[in-house]
């Protein structure tokens, strides 16, 4: 006898298990890969420094005048789309690193800097610098790269300066007493530890040389008022302004570039005077601008983007004084005038690509899942229809009389009885003497 049970079928193959575990390791990738590519991408800083260097390529400033510097930062933390940038500031720092805005250092108290416009016109004793891709591109002085490199312009207005904190008070720093330098910190209130440094610059007095032709370089001798009311030029000028602190005026090199913005200072102006600046016979012109408590002008003059290359004269005038500073600019083309500009390198976009054939595949996966399971239980259900038909088919019936049902017992069979006539009653004799 054969031991199969008509209702067992054989069980269909699972093969959906593994498709269902091939498209969760699918979905598990993509999910692991999509915030690394949604996510604005950042540079983590390895350590973030700041070099200065004025005219000369030193780390060093005159203590009576202000000296421009080009400031070049590199290992910064560069937040792509991120809110702000850094600040670059002229300063003072408590020694140590509780200065910092991350370690609780407040302005006023544990860090003081030169106060300034806080605009991208303003006389350079503040920088802005701007995240890339941030929305405050615009009003940013300069735009930190994705490695975290950046490159500006600043003036440093002498050896001292009064700072006002967040609250309006005054304080007076001397950098001859206390160390001063360049300051780094994140704008916009965001506090961030990796872009917070600080560079110290050193203050020394520069040395009188006779005989050093006028326009000469970055910081140059000009002409200026002699005692007795005529104008002393050449090396008498030089001689002269050294001795009695004539007006002056120099710029930054690598901003004279047609079409950009000329950051100049100026020295030797009377306090409170207005000082207007010129280039050329007019061609562009910026003021009036207000000296400084010590005679110290800065600023920036926007160049025509049609100005020819070559030598230019920037000059500065003093309204009161009637001091005129002047000096040779060497303006270089504008190279985005002759050729087109370099587009910045795309991103790729085969990550984007792979994250969607992932998911598009982790999809079909699934419905083919789906499908399979759909079809192996109609199936199932198929077999066992069938397999209940089956058994009904073969098992052995039973003999049952007809007419009957299984719940009747059967009946014995009716034998059919002839009639017979009526009999009649007896008579009987009475015995003797029972009628009366």
């Amino acid at each position: 006898m054969s031991d199969t049970h008509p209702l067992r079928t054989a069980r269909p193959l699972r093969t959906a298990r593994p498709l269902r575990t091939l498209a969760a390791a699918v979905l598990l990738t993509s999910l692991v890969l999509t915030p690394a590519l949604v996510a604005p991408q950042s540079a983590a800083a390895a350590g973030a420094s700041v070099t200065i260097s004025n005219a000369a390529g030193t780390a060093t400033a005159d203590p009576e005048f202000a000296t421009s510097f080009t400031v070049t930062g590199t290992g910064f933390q560069s937040i792509q789309g991120g809110i702000g940038g850094i600040y670059a500031l002229f300063g003072w720092v408590e020694p140590g690193s509780s200065w910092q805005p991350s370690n609780g250092g407040t302005v006023g108290g544990d860090y003081r800097y030169v106060p300034d416009a806080e605009s991208k016109e303003n006389a350079g004793f503040q920088r802005f610098i701007a995240f890339p891709g941030s929305d405050t591109e615009s009003a940013a002085n300069a735009i930190m790269s994705a490695t975290g490199d950046f490159t500006i312009d600043m003036v440093v207005p002498g050896a001292g300066f009064e700072s006002l904190d967040r609250d309006g008070n005054i304080s007076a720093v001397d950098c001859l007493v206390v160390q001063c330098g360049i300051i780094t910190i994140g704008a916009h209130g965001v506090k961030n530890a990796n872009n917070e440094t600080f560079t110290p610059i050193t203050f020394v007095a520069p040395a009188a040389t006779a005989g050093t032709p006028a326009a000469t370089g970055t910081d140059v001798a000009a002409s200026a008022p002699a005692a007795t009311g005529t104008t002393a030029t050449g090396d008498a000028a030089a001689t002269a302004t050294t001795a009695a602190g004539a007006a002056r005026v120099g710029y930054t090199t690598n901003s004279a570039i047609a079409g950009n913005v000329l950051s100049f200072t100026g020295q030797g102006f009377s306090a409170g005077e207005q000082v207007v600046a010129t280039l050329d016979d007019g061609v562009a012109a910026v003021g009036p601008l207000t000296a400084g408590p010590s005679g110290e002008v800065a600023g920036v003059l926007q160049l025509p983007a049609d100005l020819r290359a070559g030598t230019h004269l920037l000059s500065l005038n003093g309204a009161a004084s009637a001091s005129l500073a002047e000096t040779e600019v060497a303006v270089a083309a504008n190279p985005n005038l002759t050729v087109a500009a370099t587009p910045e390198a795309a991103q790729p976009v085969w990550p984007y690509f792979a994250l969607g054939l992932a998911i598009l595949i982790a999809v079909v996966l699934l419905l083919l899942s789906l499908v399979t399971a759909l079809v192996r239980g109609a199936r199932t259900r198929r077999a066992r229809r069938e397999g209940a038909a089956a058994a009904v088919a073969t098992a052995p019936s039973l003999a049952l009389p007809r007419h009957t049902t299984e719940s009747e017992p059967p009946t014995e069979p009716q034998v059919e009885r002839q009639s017979e006539p009526p009999t009649e009653p007896l008579l009987t004799a009475s015995p003797a003497g029972a009628h009366r």
